[in-house]
């Protein structure tokens, strides 16, 4: 039901000639004033507040703008006869303007059990009203903000998290290591402290959202032990909470980059040893590498290519283990062949072969 008129431009406190721009800055401004979530209780303020609306219902609306600048107090009337272009109203129907929240708070109200307040209500985790998450913004990447927009007092809402890709070595992700993170995170508004108002109208700061973003670095500890697809949380370090609510936290995909000499397989690590002709037919000892040093390894008599030595706790770190636990390093033997033999070294492998071609078979 239509509230008793008002000149409508009187009502925004705009000029006639004003822009579509400037009507709606004007509405946002009193709306946020006024609404009855800002003023419980306030009856005057409520009847304010339909005012408001229905003067932006049809000062947003071109065409009925237009009538209204045209017949003023009695434009409904000749709406209802014909519209603005003298077709019937049985005519095609105009579609309703998107942005038209008079019309849609107006019929909320004539349900007459104040329905409007709780759609306005019932937003995300009890939040600020719908309304303001559309006229004020609070959506982010197609999805719903975790911030309202215009968080009331006493609503307690945790912080936003971050997520942060990150790249490490193989060697870093054996020993662990350390980062400086530069983050995009948020804060708690300053001039209103988080409220969203100031001096009872939207705070200029925040736009009403009651947080700002801020540019930070931060020093994170990768634990020894990741691996790629790993997800390393650091507490308290997202955006911050409004309420009293607990900030967010940071948590960070782990990449590990590939080794040149070093390829994992769970928490076990592989690698190859090379080891001597000589060496895998007469026995004897060679160098290996693992990811803390070298290690000397013992090769017995007859050993083949392609056989595997485990060396127990010599692999990586595990993640979710305690007490210093590792997996295990496996070498893969390669025999390595001489080259640039002497005239009596191939005499020698000639009579060997001699031999080995007299023996049975």
């Amino acid at each position: 039901m239509a509230v008793k008129f008002r000149d409508y431009y009187e009502t925004l406190g705009v000029q006639r000639q004003s822009e579509q721009k400037a009507i709606r800055a004007a509405y946002r401004k009193l709306a946020r004033k006024h609404h009855p979530d800002v003023n419980p209780g306030d009856a005057s303020a409520e009847e304010r507040f339909k005012e408001i609306n229905e003067a932006h219902e049809v000062l947003s609306d071109p065409a009925k703008r237009e009538m209204y600048d045209r017949f003023g107090e009695d434009w409904q009337r000749y709406r209802d006869a014909g519209n603005s272009t003298g077709e019937s109203r049985s005519g095609p129907a105009r579609p309703r303007s998107t942005d038209d929240f008079g019309a849609w708070y107006a019929g909320q109200r004539g349900a007459g059990n104040d329905s409007y307040r709780m759609e306005f209500e019932q937003g995300e985790a009890g939040g600020f009203s719908d309304f303001f998450q559309t006229l004020f913004g609070g959506t982010s990447g197609g999805r719903r903000s975790r911030v309202a927009a215009s968080p009331r007092r006493g609503i307690r809402q945790r912080g936003e998290d971050i997520e942060v890709a990150v790249a490490v070595s193989f060697e870093e992700a054996f020993r662990g290591t350390i980062r400086n993170l530069q983050l995009q995170s948020s804060e708690i508004c300053p001039t209103c402290n988080g409220t969203g108002l100031a001096r009872e109208a939207l705070c200029p700061t925040c736009d009403g959202r009651g947080v700002r973003a801020r540019a930070k670095t931060i020093e994170v500890r990768i634990p020894a032990g990741v691996a790629t697809g790993s997800r390393v949380r650091i507490a308290g370090q997202g955006g911050a909470g409004l309420g009293g609510g607990p900030t967010g936290d940071v948590y960070l995909r782990v990449t590990v980059e590939p080794s040149s000499r070093f390829e994992r397989s769970g928490d076990n690590v592989r690698s190859e040893v090379e080891v001597p002709l000589y060496t895998a037919i007469l026995g004897g000892e060679v160098i290996a590498e693992t990811p803390t040093g070298r290690v000397a390894l013992a090769i017995p008599t007859d050993t083949q290519p392609g056989r595997v030595f485990r060396l127990r706790s010599q692999g990586m770190p595990r993640l979710k283990g305690g007490g210093g636990e590792r997996g295990d390093l496996l070498l893969r033997v390669r025999i390595t062949l001489p080259s640039d033999l002497s005239d009596e070294e191939r005499e020698l492998f000639s009579r060997l072969r001699a031999l080995r071609s007299e023996q049975p078979q």
